[in-house]
């Protein structure tokens, strides 16, 4: 797909940016676009607002794609890095204007699975993907800085800045940040569960803090109009506490609970079934404990687990895995021992992404505002089903095609069926399902201290409730599950770029601080930030990806058409350019380079007499004197910009005419007409030879005792000078070798 037309409307003022997620299971591009805020300003929008970030592609879902595996599976093949990461950057170049990619930041940071690298081979990962960008792409990078080769544009972020930039992109979608002068308005909490870990992030209330948190993090932004708001926020991570190493840690303990109370020794592990409620009823699986509450070599192997569906005995096996008796150093604390300020739950609201929405919608079609009772009678009603019945609903499923994913089948308008899922639905996912409620249910009231509170009577719309809750008047719910707002996404991603779109955004005043990455105490490194990307050579130019950076067609027709417009207004121009030139040689070789004038020399005087003390007569120069910068560029602008015409007046200087005769004497004509053509019987016959401008002035008194009567010349003269215009037939004259032949026999050399 070409990128966009440089005359689509689309474009105009556009500003881009681009963010490559490097997860543990695969790498995400994804492309964000903004309106430039000196744009904005100029065409009367609202400017107390942040730049709006959307999608980088004008149409479809093109402004993201995604490889896989993850970038840490090439800690042991760093060759492969730049093959690994192609795909994308080419993605990127079909997306953006060639002509914006100077000025477009690009970023790769990492996650989880290259935070468990060791720092040897995250070094040797970094750098290799800083060079692929650098060398084959124009996009903006950072200087190499202490962040890294590339600056902070390829880095791995920690698990407190993903949360941080959570929170940024969830206010920002449901409107959550302050507007300036209403301070009834409160952000949005943010909560993010993955496979590994889990995050909170939220802004402390004032009112309830009881001494300055050394641990809040200050997040700015900059408005359109150039303005700043800041919030403190507070973030915080459990490493651990995501589903799967949550689930490792319960296996762990089921298994070591089962063998301290077993009493037969005799029995194989293999033909051991252990019972564990947080699988669906008579699901087998074969697991392997990761967490064991002792160390013998038999707590240590595989186990076959069965499942006995019951969500209560779930919930109650999975709580001891918060830890909440771990001893507090910094009080408060929710669970682990990790410090959290407190929170006011009749303010506060928040929202979960990631697990919190896949667990809740994809299953249970429950995603939305949170009903503590009808999210677990439904997780109680699909733990307790056979795993069969499971499998069969699941195949139906994946047959008729169903997308819903809502948990209803519905016939003719009515719902006749639940527990249907659509083919995105995985069958680890189901298997998985029953153990997922429970640990967010666990999470969200055990451990964060979210009330357990049923607001929904019956099933709400999830627009509705959007609605509802962007309002955020009373009764909003205390905690909601979301995945997109609109058409947008809510992931990180979107967070940092709103950062970068609100940091382009000019100051009030030149003295401003930079806006940076809130998790960066240092902003001395975004100071070089804005600097183009430090070329490595040309060779770049001779790499297959660099198709797209090459010509732009769009920018070939626009040069096209203006060297084409150009050639044609030359074309028609010749004649007079032609003309213009010839009048310059003529004047610039008069002036300067003291030519002989039909046979005449001029010397050096301008005297005009014929004689020279360094020449005979009729001889040239050897050496002429070379004209000076200031002549040549008063004659260059006589011709560009013409001297106006002085009308004749009875005292205007008339310029003589060569008359040559046949024995070679020359006599002197004065003309009387117009300085610039000569008349005979009253009607001009043309003009007169810009080479006998040089000659002297003459008395008309001269220059009629100069003229034969018989001549045409002499009766023009006389009828000026009698002020009556005699009427004298023109003679034909014959033409000779060197002129036209008058009826005396003399020639006159024609000009």
């Amino acid at each position: 797909m070409p990128p966009p037309s440089l005359f689509d409307p689309w474009l105009a003022s556009r500003r881009f940016g681009i963010v490559i997620d490097a997860g543990s299971s695969g790498s995400r591009l994804q492309i964000y676009s903004w309106l430039d805020a000196r744009a904005l300003r100029s065409q009367g929008v609202r400017l107390d607002v942040l730049p709006k970030v959307e999608k980088g592609a004008k149409d479809g879902n093109a402004w993201m794609t995604k490889v896989e595996p993850g970038l840490s599976t090439f800690s042991d093949n760093v060759d492969g890095v730049g093959p690994y990461l192609a795909p994308l950057l080419a993605h990127a170049w079909n997306i953006i204007p060639p002509s914006l990619h100077f000025q477009t930041p690009i970023f790769l940071l990492a996650t989880a699975g290259m935070r468990l690298l060791p720092p040897d081979r995250q070094t040797a990962i970094l750098r290799a993907s800083c060079e692929f960008l650098r060398f084959h792409s124009n996009f903006q990078l950072d200087n190499p800085n202490d962040h890294g080769p590339c600056g902070s544009h390829v880095r791995i972020i920690s698990g407190e800045e993903e949360g941080l930039f959570g929170w940024i992109a969830i206010n920002y979608l449901m409107d959550g940040f302050q507007a300036r002068g209403d301070d009834d308005r409160t952000t949005y909490g943010f909560l993010d569960m993955g496979g590994a870990s889990t995050q909170i992030a939220f802004e402390p209330q004032k009112e309830i803090r009881e001494a300055p948190d050394e641990n809040l993090h200050e997040v700015r932004l900059r408005l359109l109009d150039g303005s700043e708001m800041t919030h403190d926020v507070f973030v915080t991570t459990w490493l651990g506490y995501g589903t799967n190493q949550a689930r490792e840690r319960y296996v762990g303990q089921v298994i070591s609970g089962y063998e301290s109370s077993r009493t037969d020794t005799v029995v194989e592990v293999d033909q051991e079934r252990v019972p564990d409620p947080c699988l669906p009823r008579n699901l087998i699986r074969k697991e392997t404990p990761v967490y064991t509450g002792e160390s013998t070599s038999h707590s240590r192997k595989a186990h076959v687990l069965v499942g006995t569906g019951s969500f209560e005995n779930c919930l109650h096996q999975t709580n001891p895995l918060l830890n909440k008796t771990v001893t507090c150093d910094d009080p408060p604390c929710l669970f682990n021992g990790v410090h959290v300020p407190a929170i006011d739950f009749s303010v506060s609201r928040f929202i979960g992404v990631s697990e919190y929405w896949y667990s809740s919608e994809h299953i249970f079609g429950l995603g939305g505002t949170y009903d503590f009772a009808q999210y677990e009678r439904a997780a109680s009603e699909f733990c307790q089903l056979d795993w069969s019945e499971i499998m069969r609903r699941h195949e139906r499923s994946r047959k008729e095609g169903h997308l819903g994913g809502d948990g209803e089948e519905v016939k003719s308008g009515e719902v006749v069926a639940v527990g249907q899922w659509g083919p995105h639905v995985e069958l680890s996912r189901l298997e998985m399902q029953c153990f997922k409620a429970a640990w967010i249910v666990n999470v969200l009231h055990e451990g964060i201290g979210i009330p357990r509170v049923s607001e929904r009577k019956g099933a709400t719309p999830g627009d509705k409730v959007k609605q509802k809750a962007a309002q955020k008047g009373l009764g909003a719910p205390p905690f909601q599950s979301l995945d997109t707002v609109g058409e947008t996404a809510i992931t990180w991603t979107l967070g940092k770029m709103v950062v970068e779109a609100s940091r382009e955004v000019p100051p009030l005043f030149e003295s401003a601080a930079p806006i940076h990455d809130p998790m960066h105490d240092d902003a001395a490194h975004r100071t070089n930030s804005t600097q183009l990307p430090q070329s490595t050579g040309y060779n770049h130019l001779k790499s297959p990806f660099y198709r797209a950076d090459t010509l732009s067609y769009p920018i070939l027709a626009v040069y096209f058409l203006v060297f084409f417009g150009l050639f044609i207004i030359l074309f028609r121009m010749r004649r007079e350019c032609r003309k213009r030139v010839r009048r310059f040689m003529r004047r610039y070789l008069r002036h300067h380079d003291k030519s002989l004038e039909e046979g005449k020399y001029v010397n050096g005087n301008g005297n005009g007499n014929g004689s020279s003390s360094s020449s005979p007569t009729g001889s040239r120069p050897s050496s002429p004197e070379p004209p000076s910068p200031k002549s040549v560029f008063q004659q260059i602008r006589r011709i560009i910009i013409p001297p106006p015409l002085k009308p004749v007046s009875s005292t205007t200087q008339m310029r003589p005419i060569i008359i040559r005769t046949n024995s070679g004497s020359q006599r002197h004509a004065h003309r009387i007409s117009d300085p610039l053509n000569h008349y005979q019987n009253g009607a001009p016959i043309g003009p007169v030879s810009p080479r006998l401008a040089s000659f002297p002035s003459m008395t008309s008194t001269d220059t009629l005792q100069s003229i034969p009567s018989a001549h045409p010349l002499y009766a023009f003269s006389q009828s000026r000078n009698s002020s009556q215009v005699n009427l004298v037939p023109r003679q034909p004259a014959t033409r000779g070798n060197s002129g036209t032949q008058t009826p005396d026999g003399a020639h006159v050399d024609e000009g």
